[in-house]
């Protein structure tokens, strides 16, 4: 058999809310053939084929903070996760907030990536003409920093937003948190608890008026200039409330982290779990885990944003905020399924079908004849996340010790076998996605 076509034979599938049994006929990088087969009843369904996630919320820190991430060892653990194309966030050194930057970093991307990856630009407040002359079928879209961000990314006063949001070509996916409100609140507590008080008061001093508030505002800016909104990480309860089941207008992603902990894991887990927006009640994870099927959460993401461990270190203020997620999502997720929280079907609408829609990414996110060869078997085999198997630079995640009952056994990217349960076999073999306009 050539290098450019493989065959995954007697393989349940689950696709575009079905599971059925198929072989799997993959040439020259595409999906040449679905052939679907008799239903066979003693056939355990511990083995699944589903389309290869799409993340569409990530931080690989390259260029300018290699010291914690690269591209080739985010990608990697993507890989591993079974997650085949990744978006990567602006906030990197350089801030992506140029034309010229944005493709420095699809240059930059050549070559490195196991998996396929998109740029985002990120907005600011001087660069509204980048913004217009965006190519949008090589760019998913603008990062918009309503909250937590320094320089010229954060972008708060309305005479600045209502520009982007009228003239933005591209989907905007906007992080909300309200600043005013944050630092009040951080120089109350401070004044109680000293410089740095104790990370269980991360969800204090970004509270759940911080996200409303800056939620509210981006949707209600949305509305009126007839935008395109994805809310990144909700993480409230309340802000679900702003958001229409099944609207393909103004949309809402959730992240791992929002869906696994709640305040009380800060007093096992501590700084490993800061991130911004800070992981909230158990009141609001149950909250996001139902709006998971009822149609106002469109997407999963990670927000996978790794730090040295050395950086994690402090309390809600010195303790740099993100954690490395992006091998663990897939695991994580099929986990709730487990528990009852979602279907596997749903859970594949999520990771799959609904980035690769929402962001008009070609020719991916399906099991479909004619479309890339991007795919992740996963086996029902428990396991355990251990320092040695995470292949995130950082070396660290808040999930060692955790035991889940799925495993990713193999991830093809454009019909590469580039994870075989064992190791990487090939060099990286990701390619830059592209977009329907």
């Amino acid at each position: 058999m050539s290098d450019s076509r493989s065959v995954i034979e007697n393989v349940t599938v689950v696709n575009e809310g079905e599971r059925f049994r198929a072989t799997v006929v993959i040439e020259d990088g595409r999906i040449a053939e679905v052939k679907r087969l008799p239903a066979c009843e003693d056939v355990a369904e511990e083995i699944l084929l589903l389309p290869g996630v799409i993340d569409a919320h990530v931080h690989m820190r390259e260029p300018g903070l290699t010291h914690k991430a690269t591209m080739e060892s985010e990608t990697r653990a993507a890989a591993r996760g079974g997650v085949t194309t990744v978006l990567d966030m602006p906030n990197v050194v350089p801030q992506t907030t140029t034309l010229q930057l944005l493709q420095e970093r699809y240059d930059l991307a050549q070559k490195q990536c196991h998996v396929n990856y998109g740029f985002y630009l990120g907005a600011s407040n001087n660069n509204l003409d980048d913004i217009k002359n965006l190519n949008t079928a090589e760019c998913p879209g603008v990062k918009l920093f309503m909250g937590s961000s320094t320089g010229g990314m954060l972008v708060e006063k309305v005479e600045k937003l209502r520009p982007i949001f009228h003239s933005s070509p591209s989907l905007i996916m906007a992080h909300c948190e309200d600043t005013a409100r944050i630092n009040a609140k951080m120089a109350e507590v401070k004044q109680q608890y000293g410089d740095d008080p104790d990370v269980r008061f991360h969800p204090i001093v970004r509270d759940h008026e911080a996200c409303y508030q800056s939620t509210a505002l981006a949707v209600r800016l949305a509305k009126e200039e007839g935008a395109r909104l994805h809310v990144a990480h909700i993480t409230t309860a309340r802000e679900l409330e702003l958001f229409e089941p099944n609207d393909d207008k103004i949309t809402a992603e959730v992240c791992i982290p929002h869906l696994l902990f709640t305040e009380e894991d800060y007093k096992t887990l501590g700084t490993r779990i800061k991130c911004n927006p800070a992981i909230k009640s158990a009141a609001d994870r149950d909250a996001l885990r139902k709006a998971l099927t009822d149609g106002r959460i469109r997407t999963v993401g990670t927000d996978h944003a790794p730090h040295l461990l050395k950086e994690k270190e402090g309390g809600c203020c010195k303790a740099m905020s993100g954690m490395p997620m992006v091998q663990f999502s897939l695991p994580a997720m099929l986990g709730l399924t487990e528990e009852g929280i979602l279907s596997i079907e749903r859970l594949v609408e999520l990771m799959c079908h609904n980035p690769a829609r929402l962001y008009g990414i070609k020719e991916r996110g399906f099991i479909r004849k004619g479309y890339k060869a991007d795919l992740t078997l996963v086996r029902k085999n428990p396991w355990t996340v251990t320092g040695e198997c995470i292949e995130s630079l950082c070396a660290w995640s808040p999930l060692e010790g955790k035991t889940f009952d799925w495993q990713v056994e193999k991830t093809w990217v454009n019909g590469h076998l580039v994870w075989n349960g064992t190791s990487f076999p090939l060099s990286p073999k990701g390619e830059k996605v592209l977009f329907d306009t």
